[in-house]
């Protein structure tokens, strides 16, 4: 009983803030040539409460002891990669020449680790680059992406990251959502930039 009050108070609290969704990523650029950066690896590790809901939707791991049938992790694999024409995956690569146009997702599998579902997709570049910008976020901020699993670069490349100033952020919401802070119907505006992080990386040319 208290499991299910806990759940239910859980729900309600997803429903009144934003984000509702939490994402721990993780990126694994892929080099086509040394120094030519051609795709990247990315891992989500949803929070609990959401794979839960996506298992319970799915009918998978009924007895609820997280460990899925050779079959359940096969009706799991790429559950996340059925995407609406226009979705750009919730990751977004520049140069200084504009934006990087990236492939399809190619799925890499999906398993259930401790409670959460972890799944794995790998988008190519349409052409490999030695310098790259990457920020990882839901325009509608409706889903929270943090870099907690890290980034993994090939040799010769270097990253850095600056970390979006939440505190801004989140003043800028109360600012644009103004009095219709507390209407739960009205329309979030598209902040979910001003809550990521940005990623530079820069590789030395034939290392």
């Amino acid at each position: 009983m208290r499991a299910l009050v806990a759940l239910l108070l859980c729900l309600v609290a997803l429903r009144a803030a934003h984000p509702h969704i939490f994402v721990q990523t993780g990126l694994r650029l892929v080099e086509h040539a040394p120094g030519q950066i051609a795709g990247v690896e990315v891992t989500w590790r949803y929070d609990a409460l959401y794979s839960l809901l996506v298992l319970e939707d799915m009918g998978l791991d009924a007895d609820l002891d997280g460990v899925l049938s050779p079959r359940e992790q096969q009706a799991l694999s790429g559950f996340d990669l059925n995407w609406i024409d226009g979705f750009e995956g919730d990751l977004y690569l520049h140069t200084a020449a504009g934006p990087l146009s990236l492939s399809a997702p190619q799925n890499r599998g999906a398993a259930l680790v401790e409670g959460q579902i972890v799944s794995r997709h790998y988008r190519a570049l349409a052409g490999a680059v030695s310098a790259l910008t990457l920020k990882a976020f839901d325009p509608t901020y409706y889903t929270a992406y943090e870099l907690d699993l890290g980034i993994d670069l090939p040799a010769g490349c270097v990253a850095q990251v600056a970390k979006a100033d939440v505190s801004a952020a989140s003043q800028m919401v109360m600012e644009l959502m103004g009095d219709a802070g507390d209407d739960p119907e009205a329309d979030f505006p598209e902040v979910g930039e001003a809550f990521a992080d940005e990623i530079v990386v820069t590789c030395a040319s034939g290392s």
